[in-house]
């Protein structure tokens, strides 16, 4: 196989084409870089589809320590309070930074941002744009800002498969485009690939989102963190679209219940009742679908008639699906949104790995901990991309022999893994339902094919949730539903995770091998 090689000079690269990515190219100027997508900016990004917008203390009632007080307490114990503090220090100046990128939120008539309420915020500090478009504004505005930068070179249709390493050190990236395999010889890279919805069938994240960033660092030799928590959404719309469409929490906020087939509030004795964390509702939610009723958001009285000058996004995918919200109530289940773990950085960005950077949903800064915050995320990733950019900016750049590469990869594709996680790794966990993902994803993960790399990234989430024996946050174990006394996070390698895996009884292993 001839693969073409490109040496950058010390050029950093940035894989991935959502707010994390463009955020940090943007930061890095007018130092050269190259951004590699493979799709079309945005195009496969979760970022774009984000509703909520971006938390941060801008509120006369409002500041710092008060969010910082609503982060901490929805991570269940497990939030790093130092990242977590600096994070919401500087979200106010960011969201002032955005708007200077172009981004036009939504004002109230004296300018001043207006601000929206979400469950577990004590506070209204949500910022909007066009109502529940603000992802897609964002996305606009960056997207713009970075073609219009000359020192960012964006590569549209090239997917990095491999990271290279020499001593332990990035060394390149071998990437697929639409010209064959290339081999980008860099010693900085930064990872910015966003979630692993897309290992679920029930997800609102794009399909492509299958945690490929998390599955490079991890061959890489990379660690891993907090791998087990996944946050669930509790309603996002029932029906066949994938991904499915998520039906914003700011609804809530402004007064939309959660009811059943018989018009029942069935969260009356839900601490919060329909504002509690998102753990907590989806939890509900999931378990009164298994009882066999059918789950609803109601917002017929309150947003009500304006629902759609509010929620432009909204309604006008429930009209697709033949749902008047402000006349209906709208069906709804759980599913896949958010992932709390990846790769574990430190506040700079910084991986385990020489010259890898992680930055957005791919990292795990110790900012959410067991669950995230509504609406910490987008704040979390343009916070996290200037420190990422002064880091790299920052880095010595090694002068060393151009990297070889002797295969390409196959182009990963998690079909096969869809169900498996779907089935064990849901809202509700038991340790018999594990122990089966991890028989059935280790060997998949330890081959050659399209599935072998989503494989490993879902069998790193089955490990560490197999090892977590107690309920905290988004992990919720049945056969341990009580919290730990001692909180404390998780870090994993994929070689600790294969072994792990290997010394399963070997029973539990044969015998799912016999029913496959």
């Amino acid at each position: 196989m001839s693969i073409d090689g490109y040496d950058l000079g010390g050029r950093p690269v940035i894989i991935g084409g959502g707010i994390a990515g463009l955020m940090t190219a943007l930061r890095l100027a007018p130092e050269p870089v190259l951004l590699l997508s493979k799709s079309p900016l945005g195009a496969e990004a979760s970022s774009a589809l984000a509703q909520g917008g971006l938390a941060a203390s801008l509120g006369a009632d409002d500041d710092p320590a008060l969010h910082l007080a609503d982060t901490l307490a929805a991570g269940d114990g497990l939030c790093d309070a130092h990242i977590a503090s600096g994070i919401v220090h500087a979200a106010p100046v960011e969201i002032e930074a955005l708007a200077d990128f172009g981004v036009r939120f939504d004002r109230d008539q004296g300018g001043r941002p207006l601000l929206g309420l979400e469950a577990a915020h004590s506070r209204h500090r949500i910022v909007h744009a066009t109502g529940d478009g603000t992802g897609r504004e964002l996305m606009r505005a960056l997207a713009a800002a970075v073609l219009n930068t000359p020192s960012i070179r964006v590569t549209v249709g090239m997917e990095a498969r491999q990271l290279i390493t020499h001593d332990g050190a990035i060394a390149g990236v071998l990437a697929e485009g639409p010209d064959g395999p290339v081999l980008f010889a860099t010693q900085r890279v930064i990872l910015a690939t966003g979630g692993t919805g897309g290992l679920f069938l029930d997800t609102t994240n794009p399909l492509g989102c299958f945690g490929q960033g998390l599955a490079l660092a991890a061959r890489a030799g990379a660690e891993l963190a907090d791998m087990e928590f996944i946050q669930f959404h509790p309603t996002a719309l029932d029906g066949p679209s994938r991904p499915m469409h998520l039906v914003s929490e700011a609804l809530r906020g402004e007064g939309a219940i959660l009811i059943d087939e018989a018009g029942r509030r069935f969260l009356g004795g839900v601490p919060g009742a329909d504002l509690a964390a998102r753990d907590v509702v989806a939890r509900a939610v999931w378990k009164h679908l298994a009882e066999g009723h059918r789950v609803y958001l109601d917002a017929r009285q309150r947003p009500g008639v304006d629902f759609a000058s509010r929620f432009p996004a909204i309604h006008s995918f429930c009209r697709r699906a033949g749902i008047d919200p402000a006349n209906d109530p709208i069906p709804i289940r759980p599913a896949a949104h958010y992932h709390m773990g990846g790769i574990a950085v430190d506040e700079a960005g910084r991986s385990s790995v020489a010259g890898l950077w992680a930055c957005g949903e791919a990292a795990c800064t110790g900012l959410h901990g067991a669950n995230r915050l509504a609406s910490n995320s987008l704040t979390e990733a343009v916070v996290s991309a200037r420190s990422v950019a002064q880091s790299v900016a920052g880095a010595a750049i090694r002068h060393e022999r151009r990297p070889v590469a002797t295969a390409m990869p196959p182009q990963p594709d998690p079909t096969s893994i869809r169900p498996i996680l779907s089935r064990t790794l849901g809202v509700l966990r038991t340790g018999e339902e594990l122990s089966d993902a991890i028989a059935a994803l280790l060997p998949v993960a330890l081959g050659n094919t399209a599935a072998s790399d989503p494989a490993a990234v879902g069998l790193m989430i089955a490990v560490a949730a197999w090892r977590r024996e107690e309920s905290r946050g988004a992990h919720f174990r049945t056969d341990f539903p009580r919290k730990a006394a001692l909180a404390r996070r998780s870090h994993l390698g994929l070689d600790e995770a294969l072994g792990a895996a290997r010394a399963l009884p070997f029973e539990t292993t044969l015998s799912h091998a016999r029913s496959a």
